[in-house]
């Protein structure tokens, strides 16, 4: 019986925790979305060019977003390491979004707004893969200390 309420409690909390990373992910993604278009359509940039300017803006407010609510019951191992990890391993899961555009658009020779996209997606996708395995295991890291956690059912808090 010990072994299931464990189990449910460890389930519980990854749940919440994904919730939230995607919560921030979805937000993130729209502002990445919304700059990548913006930037190629509008501005005139290239799709490449589009894709940095749009993932250095949307990190930014996904950094944000992960350390302060996402993994704010984790342990925090100062503003400068996380800082720097967070984007070092963003700018490798940028690598997705680019090579994918960059397929599209040089290989394919498909230069029309919907193909940008679909392979934005297709980057982001796998980026957000490569991002919350790389976030837990070095950016924010497991608590060495209970850190009081507010269980989202009840608002009852309890120590982790």
């Amino acid at each position: 019986m010990d072994f299931a309420k464990r189990l449910y409690e460890r389930f519980a909390s990854l749940v919440h925790e994904l919730a939230k990373f995607g919560s921030i992910g979805a937000i993130a993604f729209l502002i990445d979305f919304g700059l990548l278009n913006f930037c190629n359509v509008v501005v005139g940039l290239g799709p490449l060019t589009s894709k940095v300017a749009a993932t250095t803006v949307s990190t930014t407010f996904a950094y944000a977003g992960n350390r302060y609510w996402t993994f704010r019951h984790r342990e925090q191992s100062g503003l400068r390491r996380e800082y720097f990890l967070f984007f070092l391993l963003n700018g490798i899961a940028l690598l997705f979004g680019v090579l994918t555009i960059g397929f599209a658009t040089y290989t394919l020779n498909l230069h029309d707004p919907l193909s940008l996209n679909i392979a934005n997606i297709v980057g982001v996708g796998l980026g957000t893969l490569f991002r919350y395995w790389s976030y837990k295991k070095w950016v924010f890291l497991e608590a060495t200390e209970p850190i009081p956690m507010e269980l989202p059912e009840t608002g009852v808090r309890q120590d982790r």
